[in-house]
């Protein structure tokens, strides 16, 4: 899962480090990236579960390259796709220099931040490759929207770090295997109010080093994986609650046929005959919506107009088929 890149010349006090963002479904973590990084790399909807997969974002400042980590909400699994989905989470957090952990500062904590809680203390006691918690940040998000005076913000954030109270239990363990100090940060994704707060508390924590990616690059994505996510990002804002969960997009023709036109041919997949019929729509008037709404964000990621070419098709059960999931890219090795 982890990336490998090629390190440039250490200047100076230089740091660099991978930062895992975690959090529940819809806690506005690849809103947060892409605000960040100053442009869109990682899809939103508002619906849950919008990411499935890890993607590197990549921020570089004048004494700092944050390697940002865009992981798919942890939640209770129900099916293989969402078990995958929460690996792709845990093995993130293995390899990461920085755990950035974001909650809604709006809300007490939900099942789902429990859940959250309880896998990193799996991950800290598992029998088999133990992870020794890298530096943890709390990220209390929507700012925005926060009308409490600081006896509730005190408040708030106690309940949240109440959920991390096994940490206090082995305080006094060898300096190997003693757990991390767990800072906090509030901020907005939405406006980035406390954003630079929060940069320059994450890169107290990254360990010196060099940065590993050109200052310009602000992904390893593959062109044609963003396009796919595009469609699907589009296909989620404009479809009813019972589809979005069960639709995929492959791509299944990516060809330059000139220098100022691309074509692609994409098929998104369902779980049932009635949901093809609600991507379709009337007379094929949905799936030419999807088509109208993700043609103009394609061409600005590529640089060249673009023929689009929308299919749908069936696939039963296709979140719950291992090797459905393999063939659309939703497969990784389980760690012990």
């Amino acid at each position: 899962m982890m990336h490998e890149p090629d390190p440039q010349p250490l200047p100076g006090t230089h740091r660099s480090g991978f930062v895992a963002v975690i959090g529940r479904p819809n806690v506005g973590k690849s809103t947060l990236l892409n605000r960040l990084l100053g442009q869109k790399i990682a899809i939103t909807s508002p619906k849950p579960q919008t990411t499935r997969d890890q993607l590197l974002g990549i921020l570089t400042t004048s004494d700092a390259q944050y390697l940002f980590l865009d992981t798919p909400g942890i939640h209770r699994p129900l099916h293989a796709l969402g078990e995958y989905m929460v690996q792709v989470a845990a093995d993130t957090i293995d390899d990461a220099d920085v755990v950035l952990w974001l909650v809604d500062i709006n809300t007490s904590p939900t099942e789902e931040d429990q859940a959250i809680a309880e896998l990193l203390y799996r991950l800290t006691t598992r029998k088999r490759r133990p992870v020794q918690l890298p530096p943890l940040v709390l990220g209390f998000n929507q700012s925005d929207r926060w009308r409490g005076d600081e006896a509730a913000t005190r408040a708030r954030m106690a309940e949240y770090l109440d959920l991390l109270a096994w940490l206090a239990g082995s305080r006094d363990a060898p300096d190997e295997q003693r757990p991390p100090a767990v800072s906090s940060a509030i901020f907005s994704a939405l406006d980035g109010e406390g954003e630079q707060a929060l940069l320059s508390l994450v890169r107290s924590l990254l360990p010196q080093g060099p940065p590993y990616y050109p200052e310009d690059q602000v992904t390893d994505a593959q062109v044609r994986y963003l396009a796919g996510e595009i469609i699907r990002e589009k296909a989620l804002l404009l479809l009813q609650d019972e589809v979005p969960h069960s639709l995929a997009v492959e791509i299944d023709e990516f060809v330059e046929r000139s220098a100022a036109m691309t074509y692609i041919s994409a098929v998104l997949y369902v779980e049932r005959e009635t949901q093809k019929a609600i991507v379709l729509g009337k007379g094929g008037t949905m799936i030419k919506r999807i088509g109208q709404a993700a043609r103009p964000d394609i061409e600005e990621l590529i640089g060249t107009r673009v023929y689009l070419e929308l299919w749908v098709k069936v696939w039963e059960r296709w979140r719950k088929r291992q090797n459905l999931l393999k063939q659309l890219g939703y497969a990784t090795e389980r760690r012990r």
